[in-house]
């Protein structure tokens, strides 16, 4: 089976101190550059809470408020899945809404990771155990309207996102009361 995913030649998958496999660079990686992109399906999230992570676990990336890419079969894993752990302390970061891109020079022999609050917008906290300095201990599917994420990861989260958090940063500027000025002089 051809690859749903790609990942660059510059890395591979091998066992992880985060959890299960992950991967890492084998080479220099320069900020910016390509690292990997997810292929698979477009399944709305009914079809991906009921027939696909029962089967095949956390295996999607979300693209929009009901889209998500993701393999559909047993078949298909393998081939699709990336094997980027989340951490609190990401060298990785999203450019559109499949494409992951260096945010940093990585160092050969680096995990490479992201963290999820640049793609998940959903209903969940977890226990994380990224074992990064700055771990938020746990994580949820709302980590993106944190304003110390948003400036932190500014430029690196999925599209959908970014146009999430500029529609809500234009909507909080708008309700602020307008300057008035003072018939009061002092």
């Amino acid at each position: 089976m051809m690859p749903l995913s790609y990942r660059s030649p510059k890395t591979q998958v091998r066992a992880s101190n985060i959890h299960g496999r992950g991967l890492f660079a084998t080479t220099d990686i320069g900020k910016d550059e390509i690292v990997a992109a997810k292929g698979g399906h477009i399944v709305d999230r009914k079809t991906l809470r009921e027939q696909i992570s029962p089967r095949l676990g956390p295996v999607e990336i979300q693209i929009d408020e009901d889209l998500f890419i993701a393999p559909v079969s047993d078949e298909e894993r393998e081939s699709s899945m990336l094997y980027l752990n989340h951490s609190c302390d990401p060298n990785l970061g999203i450019r559109g809404e499949i494409t992951f891109v260096a945010m940093r020079d990585i160092r050969s022999g680096e995990e490479l990771t992201h963290d999820w609050a640049m793609t998940d917008d959903d209903d969940y906290s977890l226990e994380c155990n990224c074992g990064a300095p700055n771990c938020r201990k746990t994580l949820t599917g709302k980590d993106w309207q944190r304003p110390d994420l948003q400036k932190r990861y500014a430029g690196y989260f999925s599209a959908y996102l970014a146009c999430k958090i500029a529609m809500r940063c234009h909507s909080d500027r708008s309700e602020e009361p307008h300057n008035r000025s003072s018939s009061h002089t002092k």
